[in-house]
């Protein structure tokens, strides 16, 4: 193994997050441990450094290549975690420097040394545990717990309760299940629900079996899927954020490859957080669809006007 995928597995049982588990952390984390190709990690050393002197070493050592411009994204992206997990100190020299300072450096910490100099040794594994449970679990543990309090909760119209990950996808869904399917769809239960985290959060697959939606993987289905029983239609819904909406081609394949056999009707359904959003898919969606956007939720666009057209009573 690489001196590189080394110090991988040490982030890794630091308690370093998988974003901080990657080359430019690996590299990073060398640097500060002043290992090189052939150096023992019984050698580690702490060295002092800022983000220009991981780019020197990883140049002097490993012939690996950076931009002058990639400090930040070493500063930000590894530098950073590694001060709040306890690997690096910033400015153990003098740490009344203002955090502006040009003389800004950083240390590996005694306690994170010590651990390094012991991986590859039968007393890493204990050594990276004692470390992780006294830095609070690690960084790894800290973050998903911080995730964790942002979840978004969504009661399901039959009552099931699930906490959504963080994020404006995931929001929108929520309006999605407690706006758009009691005003257009009352009395629908929820037989798919996405999860930006974890694809698959909520599935009922043998409901989805007998709609004709007899699938292993899930990964073509839409964002939501919903069912009025009482009418025998399916609401396929997106919910439009970093993906796009129900278009001619995801029409046509959800028609062709998921829902061929099934005997009910489908209503699709583009939905968006506000009018913003919409403006910007709005030639993209499919016709013979409808439209929902959750800042004006009692109304429905219809991308089918002939069924819709004539004078209102």
């Amino acid at each position: 193994m690489s001196k590189v995928e080394d110090a991988k597995a040490i982030l890794k049982a630091l308690g370093m997050p998988p974003a901080q588990q990657n080359d430019n952390a690996a590299y990073t984390l060398l640097a500060f441990a002043n290992v090189g190709p052939k150096t023992p990690w019984s050698k580690a050393e702490s060295v002092r450094g800022n983000p220009h002197y991981v780019i020197e070493f990883a140049r002097d050592r490993y012939k690996k290549l950076y931009a002058e411009n990639t400090r930040e994204t070493i500063r930000r992206q590894a530098i950073h975690q590694f001060v709040q997990g306890a690997i690096l100190l910033r400015n153990p020299d003098d740490p009344s420097l203002a955090t502006n300072s040009p003389r800004t450096h950083y240390a590996i910490s005694s306690t994170a040394l010590k651990v390094i100099q012991a991986f590859g040794t039968t007393t890493f594994n204990a050594s990276a545990a004692k470390f992780c449970k006294a830095a609070g679990g690690g960084l790894a543990k800290h973050y998903a717990k911080a995730r964790g309090k942002k979840k978004i909760p969504v009661t399901l119209p039959g009552g099931e309760k699930l906490l959504l990950s963080p994020g404006k996808h995931n929001e929108l869904q929520r309006a999605i299940v407690n706006e758009l399917l009691p005003r257009f769809a009352p009395g629908s239960e929820v037989l798919y629900l996405s999860d930006t985290d974890h694809k698959t959060l909520h599935v009922a697959d043998e409901q989805l079996a007998e709609l004709g939606f007899a699938m292993s993987r899930h990964d073509k289905l839409p964002d939501i899927v919903a069912y009025l029983r009482e009418r025998e239609w399916l609401y396929l819904i997106e919910a439009v954020t970093s993906h796009g909406p129900v278009s001619p081609k995801r029409y046509h394949e959800l028609e062709e490859s998921l829902a061929s056999d099934s005997k009910a009707g489908r209503v699709y359904i583009s939905a968006f957080l506000n009018f913003g959003e919409f403006k910007r898919h709005a030639d993209s969606i499919a016709w013979e669809t409808e439209v929902w956007i959750a800042e004006a939720p009692d109304h429905l666009l219809h991308y089918n006007g002939d069924r819709f057209f004539g004078p209102r009573t």
